[in-house]
């Protein structure tokens, strides 16, 4: 079972239960949760509201801690409440938490983000991600001048109306929403294609939008010759590449995964790891395609809340830990962490791959590697899921409750963590395969 929390060291304030919470929360919130996979429905049961973190551990309202490979999908870094992070934000607070003006933090970590990815000349400071690959294509296509966007099956860009185009054939052709409310109208202009192929790219495409690696269908990298296939098609059609590094920025490599591929795009899109935890996200690319951007051009963007003084100062302190030698480091505790639950899975009889992408693991079940969306959905197809996931909930390891997830190893986690985890993961293997 899930370990109780320390002694002297209390895990939350309240006297209610998750499921009085959850219980309380569906009142008054559609679903009782604020973003909808954390209501645990498509693996069953009663999700854990969290009351603190700590490094590789967060510990629930009812005391039990669990190890953690959720890390706020993937946002945490460091690990939880860092104490260089928890630091930056105390003294920022002190000195006002908001004030729709310019500041000097956001100065800094602009030039930050620049200067860790190569070829991005100016960034712009957003709020969540959503709200950077929503602003990336309104600016690739102010900048065109035309309308189309391509965008990939399995690859999630967030919530805005044109990026919620339905994936698969069918739906893809009739270019329907993949959401109620989401009108035909808003992507009459997305055309979503297979993973991993090079589509053709015609002369009134806008933007071709992917996510370098795909982690949000499980992980899934880029086959050989498909970034760089990417690359030249914009080229030739004259539209412009849109990185979605907002899982992979900064947690893959010290900036961009561009310098990792040889493939520079001209628009890039980062989030989580450069807010430090905090609702912080950025686009940014090449000079003349950013001065498209209002004030200095046509193109409108704008946010109160954007470069907020608590995530710009919660930012430049965890890109201050980052420095090129702990990515080495991560890849390496994350290869021997898919090695182990490789090893653990076919041990308990689960035909299972444990791909993994520097410090991103992912879980597929099946006896092929994943290639694609459609690989990915075979495998959320077998159930086991949510068997895996409940098994491990119950020994104290936490991993996102959705089978198109992955797994966010951190700074914090150690060998032992590593370990245990592996351990965990082949008893609750066990009981899936035997069912």
């Amino acid at each position: 079972m899930a370990e109780a929390a320390a002694s002297g060291t209390p895990a939350t304030t309240t006297t209610l239960t998750n499921a009085e919470l959850f219980d309380r929360g569906r009142r008054v919130t559609p679903g009782g949760v604020n973003s909808p996979v954390r209501a645990f429905r498509s693996v069953g049961g009663t999700p854990y509201f969290v009351a603190r973190g700590e490094g590789s551990s967060v510990w629930d309202v009812e005391g039990r801690r669990y190890l953690d490979f959720v890390q706020s999908y993937g946002a945490s870094i460091l690990g939880h409440a860092h104490p260089a992070v928890v630091s930056a934000v105390q003294a920022a607070a002190t000195q006002g938490t908001t004030f729709g003006a310019p500041t000097e933090r956001e100065v800094l970590l602009a030039e930050e983000i620049c200067r860790r990815v190569g070829h991005c000349d100016e960034v712009r400071l957003v709020n969540s991600g959503t709200e950077a690959t929503m602003s990336a294509v309104r600016l690739a296509r102010g900048a065109t001048g035309r309308d189309r966007v391509v965008v990939f099956e399995g690859c999630y860009h967030g919530h805005s109306d044109g990026l919620l185009a339905g994936g698969g054939s069918g739906v893809a052709t009739l270019g329907l929403p993949a959401s109620v409310g989401v009108t035909r109208s808003a992507v009459a202009d997305t055309v979503v294609v297979p993973y991993n192929r090079v589509p053709e790219i015609g002369a009134d495409v806008a933007a071709v939008i992917v996510e370098p690696i795909a982690a949000n269908m499980g992980l899934v990298p880029p086959a050989p010759g498909f970034l760089e296939g990417l690359r030249a098609a914009c080229d030739a059609a004259g539209a412009l590449l849109i990185f979605d590094e907002v899982i992979t920025g900064f947690r893959v490599a010290p900036g961009s995964v561009a310098g990792i591929f040889g493939v520079v795009p001209d628009l890039w899109c980062f989030g989580k790891v450069i807010g430090g935890g905090l609702p912080l996200a950025a686009f940014g690319g090449r000079g003349e395609v950013m001065e498209q951007l209002a004030p200095s051009g046509p193109v409108y963007q704008a946010g109160t809340l954007s470069g907020n003084p608590l995530a710009t100062a919660a930012g430049l302190a965890v890109l201050a830990e980052l420095t090129p030698d702990v990515y080495p480091a991560l890849a390496a505790s994350a290869g021997r962490f898919a090695a182990g639950l490789t090893e653990a899975l076919a041990a308990a009889g689960l035909v299972a791959q444990v791909p993994v992408a520097g410090p991103l693991v992912g879980v597929f079940f099946g006896p092929e590697p994943v290639t694609s969306y459609a690989g990915a959905k075979a495998s959320a197809d077998t159930g086991h899921y949510p068997g895996l996931m409940h098994g491990l909930l119950d020994r104290g390891v936490a991993i996102a409750p959705g089978a198109y997830e992955i797994l966010f190893p951190s700074l914090a986690h150690t060998e032992a963590d590593f370990g245990r985890a592996v351990e965990a993961a082949g008893e609750a293997a066990t009981v899936v395969a035997a069912n």
